[in-house]
């Protein structure tokens, strides 16, 4: 029987982590149409053409998964993560999708998406300062 052994590195180089990816990515390719997926963005601009907010996205079949939503410190609070939100809903509704869903930390904004009608999926605590990490997911029923 071959033996094998464990070598940890911390802080890894994009070329020290370069043969897990791939290797992990074939084997994804093969279990499943990850072809499928498609990513979109939405950006909030001012009057001016300054970008003030956005978010990233990606759909694949019904599902529908926010990456990341932005919005200027000082131009928050005034519905621009809102707006930014309804509109990646919209392309997902379009799309076919029945599912959203999103992770949140608890120093991020799990309230903001409460009021937007999202409920948590998972809730993982024993972060730093006491952090939580949430996963939250909103059913869309057509």
């Amino acid at each position: 029987m071959q033996s094998f052994h464990v070598e940890c590195l911390q802080d890894p180089t994009d070329v020290d982590v370069a043969a897990i990816d791939r290797g992990l990515h074939s084997y994804n390719q093969r279990a499943a149409d990850l072809a499928a997926i498609r990513r979109f963005a939405c950006y909030a601009k001012s009057s001016e053409g300054t970008l003030v907010g956005g978010a990233l996205a990606r759909w694949w079949g019904t599902a529908c998964e926010l990456q990341q939503i932005w919005v200027d410190e000082a131009l928050r609070r005034r519905g621009i993560g809102a707006l930014l939100m309804r509109e990646v809903e919209a392309i997902a509704l379009e799309r076919g999708c029945r599912l959203l869903y999103l992770d949140t930390f608890s120093f991020q904004a799990p309230e903001f998406y409460y009021r937007l009608g999202y409920e948590t999926a998972c809730r993982l605590d024993g972060f730093p300062d006491c952090g939580s990490k949430f996963i939250l997911r909103k059913s869309v029923i057509r």
